[in-house]
C-alpha cells in the first residue's frame, strides 16, 4: 500500500476534529471543542446543528442508520440500529437526525448485567453521547460512542466510571501542576496504548472443536510434539495467509483512525500481536474494542478464526494486553524523567504518587484484570504473576534508594553499544533492562500494566489506575497547598512516600518461589484466583476511594461485585457442560471404538496363529480401558458437582463452588482424555489436535 493511499484512507470514516472544523459553523465548533477540553456539559442549542452535520457526513459515507454504541458490563459492546428516515407522506421519506437523538437514546436496561440494579420489569435505561470520543461510520451505520445508565441514574457500563476517573485525575493533577507554577495547562490527559495479543486458527478446524466454539479455549488437548521451545516463531516471517489477514486488518483499522503501528508473530505457534500508537484513554478503549471486533470479522473473510481467549492452548504462551499508561499536559509527557531525574521534583512527586497508588490499591489492580480466562494465564509463559509489584529499573531504583537513605545519587553512565563490527553503527544503550515478569513496569516514559487479559475491555484497569493515582494526587495537593516552604515540603513528601511504599518495588524474577515468599513477608497480596480477588472489592477503603472521587457509588460497586461473581460462575458452568458433552459423546466413544479395533486385530492374529505375540495389543487395550474408566467416572462426578454448583443461589458462594470444586474435577477429566489422545489412532480421534491447530494455518 502506497504512503499516499494510507494518508488518504486514514480516519476517513471518522467524524474527527478535522471533519468537525470543516463542517460545523465556527461558533458551534468552538463550543463543542470547549466542551471536550473542559469536560463541561454541552450547550443544548448546538446539538441540532452538530447532529445534522454528522448525519450529512455519514450519509455521504454510505450510512443509512445510526446507533448509540455502548459498553454494557458484558465485556463487549452493544448497539441498536435506527434508520435516519422519517415519513413525510404515505410514499415519501426524508433523512433526519435531531440533536435529541444524538445526545441520548433509550435502551433496555434489564437484559444486560446489572447486579440487581434493574429487574425484568424495570427495563428503561439511557445512552448518553460521549462527545470526547469520535463518532464513526461502519458497515452502513453511524456509530455514536455513548455512556449507558439506568433509569435511576446508576452507571450500567464500563465507560461511565472511566470518564469519571479521567475527570477526577485531571482535577487533582491540575492542583499538582499549579503548585509547580504551571498555569497554562487546561487539562491533564491520560494516554493509553493497548498492545493486543491473539491466536489464529483455520476456521474448518475451529468448527470441529466444540470447546473453542462454546468457550474460546481448548478444554482438552495433548501437547504437540513441538511447541514454542525452539523460540523460532517469535518475530519470525509471517505466513502467507497471516500476512494477508494482517494487511486487511491494518487497512480497516486505519480507516477508523486506529494507529495500528506494529504487527508480528508472538512466542507461541499461531500467536500474533498488534500494537497501536497511544491515544487519549477513552478513545483508546473504544479503539481497542474496535480492534478486537475487526480481528474477528476480517479473520473470517480469510477462512480463519481469531481467538482472543487468554489461554486457548495449554502449555504455551497465553494472550494478554499490555496497557501502556501515561499522563500528558500540553503535549508534554509528565512521566518523562528528563536527563537529570534526580533534579526533576515534579516527575519524582508523580512517580511517588503512582507507587503509592499501586501499593495502596494492589487489590483493585488485581481485580481489574480478574477474569476466569485470565486465571489460566497469569504466572507462567511470560505472563506476570498474580502478585502486584512495580518494576522501575536500575536507574530509578538507585535514585529511590538514595532518596530514602538520604545519600548522594550518582547517575547511571550513558553507555554505548558497540558490536565490534565497523559497518554497524554504535548507538546509546538504555540505562536499564526490561523485566517481562513484572505486572507493572516503568518503560522510560510510561508504565506498562501487563496483567490484562487479551479478551477484556481495558476500561476497568484504566479506571482503577486513574482513580488510585487521583487519590494520591489529592492527598499530596492537600499537604502541599498548606506548606509554607514548598520545596522542602515536596522533598519531604517524596522521601516519606517512597520509604512507606518501597515494598511494592521489585526488579527480580516474578515467577520464582523465592519471590512468592518474599512478597508474603513484605505484606503484599497474593490473590491467586479471580474469586479471591473479587472478595476484596467491597473493602471499606475501596468503597471510600471510588465514592469520594465520584467514580462509582457504593450501590454501583455492589452491583459490579455481584456481576463479577455471576460472570465467573457462568463461564466455568459453560466450560463444565461443554466438557461433559465432549467427553461423553466424542472422546470416550472414539477410545472405545479404537479398543474394539485393537481387540479385533488381536483376535484375527490369534486366529492365524494361537502362539502369536499380542502383548502390544493387550497393553494398549489395558492402558486405554483404564483411561476410559477414569474419564467416565470423573465425568460423572463432574456432572454431579456442576449441578450442585448451579443450584447454589448466592452468587459469591456459587463462584467459590465452581472455583474450588468444579475446576479441579475438570482438570481430572482433561488429564484422562489427554492421555487417551496419545494412544488412539489419529484417524479415529474426533477433533483436530494441538499440532493440527497451531501449525496448519
Amino acid at each position: 500500500m502506497m504512503n499516499k493511499r494510507i494518508s488518504d484512507i486514514f480516519a476517513s470514516m471518522v467524524f474527527n476534529d478535522d471533519v468537525m472544523r470543516e463542517r460545523l459553523p465556527k461558533e458551534v465548533y468552538k463550543s463543542l471543542t470547549k466542551t471536550v477540553a473542559t469536560g463541561r456539559t454541552i450547550d443544548p442549542s448546538i446539538a441540532d446543528v452538530v447532529a445534522n452535520a454528522m448525519k450529512d457526513w455519514a450519509v455521504e459515507k454510505g450510512a443509512t442508520h445510526y446507533t448509540h454504541w455502548f459498553q454494557p458490563l458484558t465485556g463487549v459492546t452493544a448497539e441498536k440500529h435506527d434508520a435516519f428516515i422519517s415519513p413525510v407522506g404515505p410514499c415519501k421519506v426524508v433523512m433526519e437526525f435531531s440533536g435529541k437523538e444524538l445526545i441520548h437514546g433509550e435502551s433496555d436496561a434489564s437484559s444486560f448485567p446489572s447486579g440487581g440494579l434493574r429487574a425484568t420489569f424495570e427495563a428503561r435505561g439511557y445512552t448518553a453521547w460521549d462527545p470526547a470520543s469520535y463518532a464513526f461510520v461502519k458497515d452502513g451505520t453511524l456509530y455514536i460512542p455513548t455512556a449507558f445508565c439506568s433509569y435511576t441514574g446508576e452507571a450500567l457500563d464500563s465507560k461511565t466510571p472511566l470518564l469519571r476517573s479521567m475527570d477526577a485525575l485531571n482535577t487533582h493533577a491540575l492542583r499538582i501542576l499549579r503548585l509547580f507554577g504551571d498555569m497554562q495547562t487546561r487539562r491533564v490527559d491520560i494516554t493509553v496504548g493497548a498492545e493486543q495479543e491473539y491466536f489464529i486458527i483455520d476456521k474448518k478446524m475451529y468448527d470441529r472443536r466444540k470447546d473453542l466454539v462454546y468457550t474460546g479455549r481448548t478444554l482438552f488437548g495433548a501437547p504437540a510434539p513441538k511447541g514454542q521451545e525452539l523460540e523460532d516463531h517469535y518475530f519470525g516471517p509471517l505466513k502467507t495467509r497471516i500476512a494477508a489477514f494482517m494487511s486487511d486488518l491494518d487497512e480497516a483499522l486505519w480507516t477508523m483512525g486506529v494507529n495500528a503501528k506494529t504487527k508480528h508473530n508472538e512466542a507461541a505457534p499461531a500467536q500474533h500481536e498488534l500494537a497501536p500508537v497511544y491515544a487519549t484513554a477513552n478513545i483508546a478503549v473504544d479503539q481497542n474494542l474496535l480492534t478486537m471486533e475487526y480481528m474477528k470479522k476480517i479473520a473470517e473473510r480469510h477462512g480463519l478464526v481469531c481467538l482472543l481467549h487468554e489461554k486457548p492452548y495449554e502449555g504455551v504462551n497465553g494472550s494478554g494486553k499490555h496497557n501502556n499508561w501515561s499522563l500528558t499536559a500540553n503535549g508534554k509527557n509528565l512521566l518523562d524523567p528528563g536527563k537529570t531525574p534526580e533534579e526533576n521534583m515534579q516527575f519524582l512527586l508523580i512517580l511517588a504518587a503512582i507507587i503509592k497508588a499501586v501499593d495502596d490499591y494492589q487489590d483493585l489492580m488485581r481485580i481489574s484484570v480478574a477474569h476466569a480466562g485470565n486465571d489460566h494465564r497469569l504466572g507462567a509463559h511470560e505472563a506476570p504473576p498474580a502478585i502486584v509489584s512495580i518494576f522501575v529499573g536500575e536507574e530509578l531504583n538507585a535514585l529511590i534508594e538514595s532518596i530514602v537513605g538520604g545519600k548522594a545519587y550518582r547517575g547511571a553512565k550513558k553507555a554505548m553499544m558497540d558490536l565490534g563490527i565497523p559497518s554497524v553503527p554504535v548507538f546509546r544503550k538504555d540505562t536499564t533492562d526490561r523485566n517481562r515478569t513484572s505486572p507493572f513496569a516503568f518503560t522510560g516514559n510510561k508504565f506498562e500494566f501487563r496483567m490484562l487479559g487479551s479478551s477484556q475491555n481495558i476500561a476497568l484497569p484504566n479506571t482503577v489506575l486513574n482513580t488510585a493515582v487521583a487519590e494520591s494526587f489529592r492527598q499530596f495537593a492537600d499537604v502541599l497547598e498548606k506548606a509554607e516552604d514548598f520545596d522542602s515540603a515536596v522533598a519531604t513528601l517524596i522521601k516519606e512516600t517512597l520509604a512507606a511504599h518501597k515494598r511494592i518495588l521489585f526488579d527480580g524474577n516474578g515467577y520464582s518461589e523465592e519471590w512468592e515468599k518474599e512478597a508474603e513477608a513484605r505484606g503484599l497480596l497474593n490473590l491467586r484466583t479471580s474469586v479471591d480477588a473479587y472478595k476484596t472489592f467491597m473493602a471499606p477503603k475501596n468503597v471510600a476511594l471510588f465514592s469520594s472521587l465520584g467514580v462509582m457509588s457504593e450501590t454501583e460497586m455492589r452491583s459490579r461485585e455481584e456481576i463479577y461473581f455471576e460472570n465467573y460462575a457462568k463461564i466455568v458452568n459453560i466450560e463444565a457442560l461443554t466438557m461433559i458433552v465432549m467427553a461423553a459423546r466424542e472422546y470416550i466413544p472414539a477410545a472405545e471404538k479404537y479398543i474394539a479395533l485393537v481387540a479385533d486385530a488381536a483376535a484375527k492374529k490369534r486366529a492365524v496363529c494361537e502362539e502369536i505375540n499380542c502383548d502390544v495389543e493387550k497393553e494398549i487395550i489395558c492402558r486405554l480401558s483404564e483411561l476410559v474408566s477414569k474419564a467416565y467416572r470423573a465425568t460423572e462426578r463432574l456432572k454431579e458437582e456442576e449441578a450442585a454448583a448451579a443450584a447454589v443461589k448466592d452468587a459469591r458462594l456459587r463462584a467459590e463452588y465452581y472455583c474450588n470444586k468444579v475446576l479441579p474435577l475438570m482438570n481430572e477429566v482433561r488429564a484422562a482424555v489427554d492421555g487417551m489422545e496419545v494412544l488412539v489412532s489419529s484417524e479415529l480421534w474426533p477433533v483436530p489436535t494441538y499440532g493440527d491447530m497451531m501449525f496448519r494455518v
